[in-house]
C-alpha cells in the first residue's frame, strides 16, 4: 500500500469509530429510564454536573484563548507567520479537542447512570454491557479525535510534502491537548473528593448513615463529581495521553526517515488505528451470567480479545510500514506486556484480595493513626514495582531498536516510542473501563436513593466494586503510559532543540554535525534547574490537596448545619438542600485550579528564559540543558509521587470496603470509622492530586517543545 492509503486508512478507521461511538450512545440512550423517583435522583446529578461543566470550561476558554495570543505573538517576533499561525492552530485544535473529550466523555455518563440502574432491577449482564458500552462511546471519541487531529493538521499542514518538517509543527496541537487537559482533570478532581470527602465525614462517621442515602445533603454533589472528575477529567487526560504520544514518536520517526520514509512517520498513527478496531470488537464480547460470575470476569476477557486482536495488529502495521522488521514487532510486545503488567500489581495493591490492602484493614482495627501509618508505608512500597516494570521496558524496547537497526543512531529511541504505541493500543477499551467506574457508582447511588429492593442494590454493588477496580487498573495504566511518553517526548524534546541550533548556526560548518544529547548535571545552573522541577511536582501537589481540604471544610460545615436546622432530614420527613453542596463544590474547585495551573505552565518556561542569561560562547545551550533538567527530574519525581497517590489512595478505599464486606467489625464499627477517615485523606490523593499529575508530566513535555525557541 502507498502512504496515501494509510492515510486514508486511518482516517477512515477514525471516522468510522467515531460513528460506532454513535452507535453505543443510542443504544444506551433507548433503554429503559426507570420509575420516576430515578429519573428525578438522576436529573439533579445531570444538572449539577453541566452545571459545573459549563462554568469550568468558560474559565479554560478564557484561559486558552489568552495563551493562544500569547503563542501567537511569539512564534511571529521570532519565527514569522507560517509558524505563526500554524503553531496557534495546532493549540487551538488541540484545546477544542481536548475539551470535546470530556464532554463527551460526561455527556453519556450522566445518562447511561440512570439506565444501567434501570438495567440492574432486571439483569445484572444487561446492566454491565449499557455501563461499558457507555463507557465506549468516551473510549472510542477519544482515540478517534487524537488521530483525526493530528492527521488532519498533518495533511493540512502540507506533510505529504514536507514529512521531515511538519511534525515539529504539531506540537501545539499536544500543548493544547495537555492545557486544557491539566485543567480539566484538576478542577474535576477538587470537585469530586471536596463533595466525596464532606458526604463520607459527616453522613458515615458523624451521623451514620450509609453511603449514598438521600438525607444526606452532599449526596448530589457527590454523585456528580464522579462524572467530572472521573469521566469529563479523565477523557480530556487521555485524549492529550494519545495526542502528545502520537506526535512525540512522528518527531522521532523523522531520524529513520532515510530507512523508511514517511511510512515511519505514520507508524504510530496506522497502530493507534487498529488498535481501535481491537477494542470495538472486545467490547462486543464483554458478557456475564446473572449469577455467580465475577463481573471483573467478563471485562478482563474483553481486555484479553482487545489486546490479542491489538497485537495482530501491531505485526501487520510492522510488516507493511517498518519493512517486517520483527525487532521492532518485539518492541511493542514490551508495550503491550508492560501494560498488563501494570494493571497487575495496580490489582496487587488496591484489591481486598491481596496483602496490602488487608494489612491496612487489619491496622484500623486499633484507630485512624494506625490506619494512615500502614497506609502510607503501602503507599511508599508500592513504587517499586512499577519503577522496576518501566526501567525494564524502557531498557528492552532500547535495545530492539538498536538490534533492529545498528546502523543508525535514532533506532534505539525509536524501539521505545514502538513500545509506547504497544502499551497505547488498547487505550480505548481501557477508557471504556475507566468510564464504567463512575457509571456504576452513580448507578448504585441512584438504586439506594430511590429505595429498590435489596436484591436490585446487592446487582449494583457488585458492579460498582468491579468499577473501583476499573478505575484504580485505569490509573496505573495512565502513569504507566505516561512515563514511557515522557522518555518519548523528551528525547523529541532534543532532537528539537538540535534542529533549532542547526537552524540559528546554519551559515557554521562547525554546527553540521551538532547534536544536543547530554544534560550535565554537574553545572550550577542545571542542578537549580532539576531542583526546581522536582520541588514543582511537589508544590503543585500541595495546592490541588489543600484545595480539596479547604471546599471539604465548607462542605462539611453546610452538611452539619443542615443536620442542626433541621431535624426532618435525619428523620426522612424533610429534603436536604443538595443544591447548596453543589454550589459550594462548584465555586470552590473553580476558584482553586487556576494557580497550580499556571504554575505549571510558568516555572519551565521561567527556567529556560532566565537561565539563558547565563549562555557563555563556550556553552550557547545552557537555558535549553536547564529546562532539560526541570523536565527530566520533574518527570522522574512526578512518576513516583503519582504512583504513590494513585495506587495509596485506593489501598485506603478498599480497606475500608473490605471492613464494609462484615469484616473485622463491619458497618459502623470502630475499625469501620477508622477506615474512613483513611479513605478519605487517600480521596484527595487518588483523585485530584495523583491523577492531575499525569497530566503535569506530559504537560511539562509538551510545553518544553513549543517553547523550545525561548530558550535559546
Amino acid at each position: 500500500m502507498s502512504a496515501e492509503a494509510w492515510v486514508w486508512f486511518f482516517m477512515l478507521v477514525s471516522a468510522a469509530s467515531l460513528l460506532m461511538a454513535f452507535l453505543f450512545s443510542r443504544i444506551v440512550l433507548a433503554a429503559d429510564t426507570g420509575t420516576k423517583g430515578m429519573q428525578e435522583i438522576a436529573a439533579a446529578i445531570k444538572e449539577g454536573a453541566e452545571a459545573f461543566l459549563k462554568r469550568q470550561y468558560s474559565t479554560i476558554f478564557l484561559l486558552s484563548l489568552a495563551l493562544a495570543v500569547l503563542l501567537f505573538v511569539f512564534y511571529y517576533w521570532h519565527k514569522g507567520m507560517d509558524l505563526a499561525w500554524k503553531t496557534t492552530v495546532a493549540f487551538v485544535v488541540g484545546a477544542v479537542c481536548s475539551g470535546i473529550a470530556g464532554f463527551s466523555g460526561m455527556f453519556v455518563s450522566i445518562r447511561a447512570n440512570l439506565r444501567v440502574a434501570s438495567a440492574a432491577r432486571s439483569s445484572l449482564n444487561r446492566a454491565l454491557q449499557l455501563a461499558l458500552r457507555g463507557g465506549a462511546v468516551t473510549g472510542l471519541a477519544v482515540v478517534a479525535m487524537s488521530l483525526l487531529g493530528v492527521g488532519g493538521l498533518f495533511l493540512l499542514f502540507g506533510g505529504m510534502q514536507h514529512p521531515q518538517t511538519i511534525p515539529y509543527q504539531l506540537v501545539g496541537f499536544g500543548f493544547g491537548a495537555s492545557f486544557v487537559a491539566l485543567f480539566a482533570q484538576l478542577g474535576g478532581g477538587i470537585y469530586t473528593k471536596a463533595a466525596d470527602v464532606g458526604a463520607d465525614l459527616v453522613g458515615k462517621v458523624e451521623a451514620g448513615i450509609p453511603e449514598d442515602d438521600p438525607r444526606n445533603p452532599a449526596v448530589i454533589a457527590d454523585l456528580v463529581g464522579d462524572n467530572v472528575g472521573d469521566c469529563a477529567g479523565r477523557g480530556a487526560d487521555l485524549f492529550e495521553s494519545t495526542a502528545a504520544e502520537n506526535i512525540g514518536a512522528m518527531i522521532l520517526g523523522v531520524a529513520l526517515f532515510d530507512k523508511f520514509g514517511v511510512l515511519g512517520i505514520f507508524f504510530p498513527l496506522v497502530a493507534r488505528a487498529f488498535g481501535l478496531i481491537a477494542s470495538i470488537l472486545g467490547i462486543w464480547v464483554v458478557r456475564t451470567k446473572e449469577e455467580g460470575q465475577d463481573p471483573m470476569s467478563a471485562l478482563n476477557r474483553g481486555y484479553l480479545v482487545t489486546t490479542l486482536l491489538a497485537m495482530g495488529g501491531f505485526y501487520v502495521a510492522v510488516r507493511f510500514l517498518l519493512q517486517n522488521n520483527l525487532w521492532f514487532f518485539a518492541a511493542g510486545v514490551i508495550g503491550i506486556v508492560t501494560s498488563f503488567l501494570f494493571v497487575w500489581i495496580t490489582q496487587y495493591y488496591t484489591e481486598y484480595r491481596y496483602r496490602p490492602v488487608r494489612s491496612i484493614a487489619q491496622s484500623s482495627v486499633t484507630g485512624a493513626a494506625t490506619n494512615i501509618i500502614t497506609g502510607f508505608a503501602v503507599a511508599l512500597e508500592c513504587t517499586a514495582l512499577p519503577v522496576l516494570t518501566i526501567s525494564a521496558a524502557i531498557l528492552g524496547s532500547y535495545y530492539c531498536g538498536k538490534q533492529g537497526m545498528p546502523d543508525i543512531s535514532g533506532a534505539g529511541l525509536y524501539g521505545t516510542a514502538v513500545a509506547t504505541m504497544g502499551m497505547l493500543s488498547t487505550a480505548a477499551y481501557i477508557l471504556a473501563m475507566d468510564t464504567f467506574g463512575p457509571i456504576t457508582d452513580n448507578a448504585g447511588g441512584i438504586i439506594e436513593m430511590s429505595a429498590q429492593p435489596e436484591e436490585v442494590r446487592k446487582r449494583t454493588d457488585r458492579l460498582d466494586s468491579v468499577g473501583n477496580t476499573t478505575k484504580a487498573l485505569t490509573k496505573g495504566y495512565a502513569i504507566g503510559s505516561a512515563a514511557l511518553a515522557a522518555f518519548l517526548l523528551f528525547s523529541a524534546y532534543l532532537d528539537e532543540v538540535t534542529l533549532l541550533v542547526k537552524q540559528k548556526h546554519s551559515g557554521d560548518p562547525s554546527f553540521a554535525s551538532y547534536t544536543f544529547s547530554h544534560v550535565d548535571i554537574s553545572k550550577v545552573p542545571v542542578f537549580i534547574a532539576a531542583l526546581l522541577g522536582a520541588m514543582l511536582v511537589f508544590l503543585f501537589s500541595a495546592f490541588a490537596i489543600k484545595a480539596v481540604g479547604r471546599a471539604a471544610y465548607f462542605v462539611i460545615e453546610e452538611v452539619r448545619r443542615q443536620f442542626r436546622e433541621n431535624k426532618g432530614i435525619m428523620e426522612g420527613t424533610a429534603k436536604p438542600d443538595y443544591g447548596r453542596c453543589v454550589d459550594i463544590v462548584t465555586v470552590g474547585a473553580l476558584k482553586a485550579m487556576v494557580v497550580p495551573g499556571l504554575l505549571a505552565v510558568g516555572l519551565p518556561v521561567a527556567v529556560g528564559f532566565l537561565f539563558k542569561f547565563f549562555a557563555t560562547p563556550a556553552d550557547s545551550t545552557i537555558g535549553a540543558e536547564s529546562v532539560a533538567a526541570v523536565l527530566m527530574v520533574g518527570t522522574i519525581a512526578g512518576i513516583l509521587l503519582a504512583t504513590l497517590m494513585n495506587n495509596g489512595g485506593g489501598a485506603w478505599d478498599n480497606a475500608k470496603k473490605f471492613i464494609e464486606t462484615g469484616q473485622l467489625g463491619g458497618k459502623r464499627s470502630e475499625a469501620h470509622k477508622a477506615a474512613v477517615v483513611g479513605d478519605t485523606v487517600g480521596d484527595p490523593f487518588k483523585d485530584t492530586a495523583g491523577p492531575s499529575l499525569h497530566v503535569l508530566i506530559k504537560l511539562l513535555s509538551t510545553i518544553t517543545l513549543v517553547m523550545a525557541p525561548l530558550f535559546l
